[in-house]
C-alpha cells in the first residue's frame, strides 16, 4: 500500500531524495476531479487531505462542524489506495482482485479463487508476487503501444495522401477528355458523361473506404494514446499490486489493437485512375455507348518507399503429386489432347479429350476410372453439381449436360442450343455460366442453364478471337472477368461493377492459355512460352511463377477446396497430365 496522498504526490525515498525538493501532499477531493491542488489540512473524521476550498464544507454544513481539522504538514502520512476506476475489480463478481492463478495466468477475486480455481495448484496473493518483477510496468507493452500509435498515424497520413491523389487523378481524367472534345465535340460531350459517371462512382466507393480506414486508424491512435496515459499514471501513482493488475489487464487489449493496426498496414495501397484512348477512333453516327474511344483503367499499387509488413496476397506454391503421359492407346484415333479440365466435389477429375471425342474420369492417383464417347468435338467442361457437368463443343452450337455417377458411369442428361461458338466455360452463379467465345464480337458472354444468352455490360476490345487464342474465367466474390489474349501476351482483369479494366503484361507471361481462380481468389494462368503457371493478384500484380515439369502448359483447373490443381499440356509427342498440391 502507498502512503496517504502518495497517489497524488511526489514520492522520494531516503536513498534518492533530491536536495531542496519538498514532498507536497495533494488534495484528495480535487484529485478525484483530475485536479492537482496542494492540501492545507487533514480531516481525521473524513480521513483525507483537503485544500482550503474543499475543507470549507466543514463550516458550511452543521453536521460537519465537529470534524477535527489539523495542519496537513503536521500529519504523519497514512496509507491509501489509488483509485483504479474499476480496473482492480473482478468483471464477474465486482470484488477486489486479490489473487493470481499462475496455472492459468489469470487474475482472481476471492470468489474466483474458491469457485473457479480450487483445483489449481498455484493460486497466490497478488501482494506476495507483485514484487517479483521490476517496479516499472512491462516496457514491452509501452513499446508496443507506441508502435501501434505510430502505425495508426502512418495509416491516417497515407489515407489523407491517397484521397488527395485520387481527387487529382480524377481531375486529370476530366482535363484529358476536354482537350480532345474540340475535335469531335458531340462525341466527347457524351464521352464526358459516360466516363465521369464511372469515375465518380469509383471515386465515391474508394473515398468511402479511405474515409473509414482513416476513421478507424484515428480511433486506434486515440486508444493507444489513452492506454499509454493510463499506464504512465498507474506507474507513477499506483501500488505494485495495481501496476501488476494493469499489466495483466492490458496484455490482451494491446495484442488485439496491434493486430488490427497491422492488418490495416498490410492493406496500404495507392489507388490511381487514368483514361487511355484506343488507337482507332470510330466516329458518329455510331452510338457512343457502343464504340467508346477509350478505356477507364484502375490500378492499385504499394508506394515504393513504403513496403507492407507482410504480403497482401498469399504466394501460392505447388508440389507435384503425380504425372501421366498422354499417349495414343488401342481405341484412340489420335494422340490425346485435353482441352477441358475440372474437379468434381469429391476430388475426381473430369477431362475432355478433344482429339478422340471423349470424356474421361480420373481418381486422385490419376488412374482412369470412367469414359464416355461423343459424336462431336468436346471443347471445355465445368462441374455444375455433385453429379452433373456441362460441356461446350467446338463444332456444335450446343451445351451438353452429362451425369457422372459415384460409380463413374457417364450418361447424357440433356442438351440446350445456343447461337454462339463457345470454348471456355465456368460458373457465374447457381443458374448461369460465363463463357469464352470465338469468331464473335464479344469475347465473353453470359449463358443460363437453359441456353439463354446475353452480353456483359463491359467495353471489351473490338476484336474477334479465333479458336484457341483466348480463355476466360470469373471471380464470383469480386464480380470480375479474367480474359487471356495469347497473341498479345496479355491478361485482362475486368471489373463488372465499375466497367473498368486492368491490363497485365509481364515478361513472365508469354502466350497465356488456360486460366483458373486459385486460393484467395488469385488468378492462375498457363504461360506456354515459359512452361509455367503464373500467379496474378486481383489488382494485377504478378505474385509468382512456378516452372512446370512439362512443355506448353495448356489447361488448368483448381479443386473445390483449393488444395489441388490439374494441368495438361499440348506438345505434340510429349503431352502430359499432372496433379499438383497447393500450399
Amino acid at each position: 500500500m502507498a502512503e496517504k496522498g502518495s497517489g497524488n504526490m511526489k514520492n522520494n525515498s531516503s536513498n534518492d531524495a533530491v536536495p531542496g525538493q519538498i514532498e507536497q501532499t495533494l488534495c484528495q477531493p480535487c484529485s478525484r476531479k483530475d485536479k492537482q491542488t496542494i492540501a492545507d489540512v487533514f480531516c481525521s473524521t473524513c480521513d483525507e487531505f483537503q485544500c482550503t476550498e474543499c475543507s470549507n464544507v466543514h463550516t458550511t454544513h452543521a453536521f460537519l462542524r465537529n470534524h477535527k481539522l489539523v495542519n496537513a504538514k503536521e500529519v504523519k502520512m497514512k496509507q491509501v489506495t489509488f483509485d483504479m476506476k474499476g480496473l482492480d475489480r473482478c468483471d464477474e463478481h465486482q470484488k477486489v482482485l486479490e489473487f493470481f492463478c499462475e496455472d492459468e495466468n489469470q487474475l482472481c477475486c476471492s470468489t474466483c479463487a474458491i469457485v473457479d480455481h480450487r483445483k489449481c495448484h498455484s493460486v497466490v496473493e497478488i501482494q506476495k508476487i507483485c514484487g517479483r518483477s521490476a517496479s516499472t510496468l512491462n516496457t514491452e507493452i509501452k513499446v508496443l503501444l507506441q508502435e501501434v500509435r505510430e502505425k495508426a498515424e502512418k495509416i491516417v497520413k497515407h489515407a489523407k495522401s491517397s484521397k488527395e491523389q485520387l481527387n487529382q487523378d480524377v481531375k486529370e481524367v476530366y482535363l484529358k477528355i476536354r482537350r480532345m472534345r474540340d475535335n469531335v465535340m458531340q462525341m466527347f460531350d457524351d464521352l464526358v458523361v459516360s466516363v465521369s459517371n464511372n469515375a465518380e462512382s469509383f471515386k465515391k466507393e474508394t473515398l468511402d473506404k479511405l474515409t473509414k480506414k482513416q476513421s478507424d486508424s484515428e480511433k486506434h491512435a486515440a486508444d493507444a494514446t489513452k492506454s499509454l496515459e493510463t499506464i504512465n499514471n498507474v506507474h507513477q501513482n499506483g501500488t505494485p499490486s495495481q501496476q501488476f493488475i494493469l499489466e495483466q489487464r492490458m496484455k490482451n487489449e494491446v495484442d488485439e489493437l496491434s493486430s488490427n493496426v497491422d492488418k490495416e498496414c498490410q492493406r496500404l495501397e495507392t489507388v490511381t485512375v487514368s483514361f487511355d484512348f484506343d488507337e482507332t477512333l470510330k466516329l458518329p453516327p455510331l452510338a457512343i455507348s457502343y464504340f467508346v474511344p477509350g478505356q477507364l483503367t484502375l490500378k492499385y499499387s504499394v508506394p515504393k518507399d513504403e513496403k507492407p509488413i507482410a504480403p497482401v496476397d498469399p504466394i501460392v506454391k505447388f508440389t507435384k503429386i503425380t504425372s501421366i503421359d498422354l499417349k495414343q492407346t488401342g481405341d484412340d484415333a489420335k494422340e490425346p489432347l485435353y482441352t477441358g479440365l475440372d474437379f468434381l466435389p469429391d476430388g475426381r477429375l473430369v477431362a475432355l479429350d478433344n482429339n478422340n471425342k471423349k470424356c474421361l474420369i480420373y481418381n486422385e492417383k490419376l488412374e482412369k476410372v470412367g469414359s464416355y464417347q461423343f459424336s462431336y468435338l468436346p471443347q471445355s467442361v465445368v462441374v455444375v453439381s455433385e453429379e452433373e457437368v456441362a460441356i461446350t463443343s467446338g463444332s456444335k452450337y450446343m451445351i451438353h449436360f452429362l451425369r457422372v455417377s459415384k460409380s463413374n458411369e457417364i450418361t447424357l442428361n440433356r442438351t440446350c442450343k445456343v447461337k454462339t461458338k463457345y470454348e471456355s466455360i465456368c460458373l457465374k452463379d447457381e443458374i448461369k455460366f460465363v463463357v469464352g467465345t470465338y469468331d464473335y464480337t464479344k469475347p465473353v458472354r453470359i449463358v443460363s442453364l437453359s441456353g439463354e444468352e446475353k452480353d456483359f455490360n463491359i467495353n471489351f476490345p473490338n476484336k474477334e478471337y479465333t479458336v484457341d487464342t483466348s480463355a476466360c474465367t470469373y471471380i464470383r466474390k469480386r464480380d470480375k472477368v479474367i480474359l487471356t489474349d495469347r497473341q498479345e501476351n496479355i491478361v485482362y482483369i475486368y471489373d463488372i461493377k465499375s466497367n473498368s479494366r486492368i491490363v497485365v503484361k509481364d515478361d513472365q507471361i508469354k502466350e497465356p492459355r488456360g486460366v483458373a481462380v486459385g486460393p484467395s481468389d488469385c488468378i492462375l494462368v498457363c504461360s506456354k512460352g515459359t512452361n509455367s503457371i503464373v500467379q496474378i493478384s486481383q489488382t494485377g500484380s504478378v505474385l509468382s511463377s512456378y516452372k512446370l515439369d512439362m512443355n506448353f502448359p495448356f489447361k488448368v483447373c483448381v479443386s473445390k477446396d483449393k488444395s489441388l490443381i490439374a494441368v495438361s499440356s499440348n506438345l505434340n509427342g510429349g503431352r502430359k497430365l499432372q496433379l499438383l498440391k497447393v500450399t
